[in-house]
């Protein structure tokens, strides 16, 4: 019989345990930014520090695994969500084509090298592909710091990333398979591809039955709470059926991302999951640190630079020759070549996963899990040296980067709440050729404006996960058309924080909101007791004689004295009225 105070004492050491790696998180991942080093390398240096092969706190990782297993759950599901249809339409050229083509190539030139040191075909297939993934994070976080998320390069590179991500699903779907003594892949990889199409047409037909309208009613109530509540219960039920269908709980989470895609509810999904999925994936990275071996790495630290050196050379000449096949030049294959050589973050899920089912043997595991490391600290260094040889590259030769087919979201303006309001200026603005990207909290207003083909989502734009979905720091202009005081304080300071240059605009009942919304950062505020104010007075100028054009003048005078920037001085003749 066990003692009384047993329970309590396990549950006060995993308390502990998750104590110190909180503790851990949030001093040494910081610390790490601050020299410029990405988060995932700042978690799995926490973990290593908190490993049994390093001196200091000890973790138990076994304790915190089954936990961390969710954050590969949810990044996902976030990928999933990223994937409406009409955005693959549009970048398939380069996510069929370039994408394709550089997993392939590199997939069988490594995995060609890995079958030539004695590792049996089917994980040196696995070894290749995974070292011809990119890491997502660190490419992203490197374009966004250098504004190029919407540079030719930046978009070709974002959408071979796309391409990549969606090779992780089979390659996690085959390791099972490889570890039940499969010999012969062809066989596996049918059986793997078969289970994901009926995975994928179950979860479709269950999803546009069920989902939507079920969707449609939770957000009709308004309830934050539960709205993030069914989303929780849609990733993990998901998870768990594809788990239980003999498949990962990844590819669930990914089938689950990919229903809500062009849903939408998408990005307030996105919003809701944020939080849930960058602390989950952060423990997964720190399992992953406390699974190095340091020491024992350390004594390899040339079969371990020799790895790097050798997948970092192989992937930057094959995106390099490869670019020429679709007509994108040598000055974008630099860039994008040495941007995409490292080996990304799911290296650490599939390598962690390999080495649990005794696919790899540990030493091996090890070299690839901190070669992995390695080519990830490297990329500022080689994605500034790619770029200096274009820049040397297009001077030489006086070329000119050629404008992009691929749409990205940029220089749109941002309406906050699609009421009448919101539905006038997206009216206008679409006269005028501009684009707008629309959110509202009324979900029957929203699925009729979907239904007309209109860009209105489902979001709460005061929350920034859902600002940063939508675009906030590519955007021209934010409209803010909410009436409410305090959503409308709690928008204006989230814009601020995201996009502190952005203009924003926003409605206001009368002079004492107005005063108050432009002392927190609001560029313009128009009350709606003055517009109604001066289209009365218009009307009695009108009714009294005064000529038509004289009104106008006298009035859009008015608004600029009042207004400033919401209403700039026109060139040449008055503009007419509103």
């Amino acid at each position: 019989m066990p003692e009384a105070g047993q329970p309590g004492m396990t549950d006060a050491g995993l308390l502990f345990d998750v104590l110190v790696l909180l503790l851990a998180a949030v001093v040494v991942v910081p610390l790490l930014q601050r020299f410029g080093i990405p988060s995932v390398l700042g978690y799995l240096a926490a973990g290593i520090v908190l490993s049994p092969y390093t001196p200091g706190p000890v973790v138990d990782v076994e304790t915190t695994r089954p936990l961390a297993e969710f954050g590969v759950v949810f990044l996902l599901f976030a990928i999933g969500l990223e994937l409406p249809l009409s955005r693959l339409r549009t970048m398939r050229r380069y996510i069929l084509g370039l994408g394709l083509l550089q997993v392939t190539v590199t997939a069988v030139v490594l995995a060609g090298l890995a079958t030539f040191t004695g590792v049996a075909p089917g994980i040196a297939l696995v070894v290749g592909a995974t070292l011809a993934l990119s890491s997502t994070a660190t490419v992203l976080a490197l374009l966004v710091e250098r504004n190029e998320v919407v540079s030719h390069h930046g978009r070709v590179a974002v959408a071979v990333l796309i391409l990549q991500d969606l090779v992780v699903i089979p390659i996690l779907t085959l390791l099972p398979l490889l570890a039940g003594n499969v010999h012969d892949i062809l066989p596996a990889l049918g059986l793997a591809a078969l289970k994901a199409a009926g995975a994928v047409l179950a979860i479709f037909i269950v999803g546009r039955l069920i989902l939507r309208p079920a969707y449609a009613f939770i957000a009709a109530s308004r309830n934050p709470e539960v709205f993030t509540a069914a989303n929780l219960l849609l990733v993990l039920a998901v998870a768990w059926l594809t788990a239980e269908a003999g498949m990962s709980m990844a590819l669930g989470a990914f089938l689950a991302g990919l229903m809500l895609a062009d849903s939408p509810y998408r990005h307030q999904v996105e919003a809701d999951i944020e939080p849930f999925r960058g602390l989950l994936l952060g423990l997964f990275f720190m399992t992953v640190g406390m699974s190095i071996n340091l020491p024992f790495v350390a004594t390899r630290g040339g079969e371990v630079m020799g790895v790097a050196a050798v997948v970092l050379a192989v992937k930057a000449l094959v995106i390099i020759g490869l670019c020429p096949l679709l007509r994108l030049g040598l000055l974008q294959g630099l860039q994008i070549g040495f941007l995409l050589a490292q080996t990304g973050e799911f290296a650490f899920v599939v390598f962690d996963r390999a080495m649990g089912l005794r696919l790899l043997d540990p030493a091996s595991g090890q070299t690839l899990l901190a070669a992995t490391a390695l080519t990830m600290v490297l990329t500022p260094l080689l994605a500034k040296f790619g770029r200096m040889l274009s820049q040397n590259h297009k001077r030489h030769d006086g070329g000119e980067l050629r404008p992009s087919g691929v749409e990205h979201l940029s220089q749109h303006v941002i309406i906050a709440g699609y009421g009448r309001m919101g539905r006038t200026i997206a009216r206008l603005l679409k006269e005028h050729g501009l684009s707008f990207i629309a959110l509202d909290l009324d979900a029957e207003r929203v699925i009729a404006a979907r239904e007309d083909g209109l860009p209105v989502y489902y979001g709460d734009a005061s929350q920034p996960g859902v600002l940063r979905s939508v675009g906030i720091s590519g955007a021209r202009a934010v409209v803010i058309t909410v009436g409410g005081l305090r959503q409308t304080e709690r928008t204006i300071t989230s814009i601020r924080q995201a996009a502190p240059g952005v203009a924003v605009i926003v409605r206001a009942k009368d002079r004492i909101h107005e005063s108050h919304l432009n002392t927190i950062g609001a560029t313009a505020v128009i009350p709606e007791t003055v517009e109604a104010s001066l289209q009365m007075a218009g009307l009695v100028l009108t009714s009294a004689g005064i000529d038509d054009d004289k009104v106008k003048t006298s009035l859009n005078t008015y608004r600029r004295k009042r207004y400033g920037m919401a209403h700039p001085k026109p060139e040449g003749p008055e503009a007419p009225g509103y």
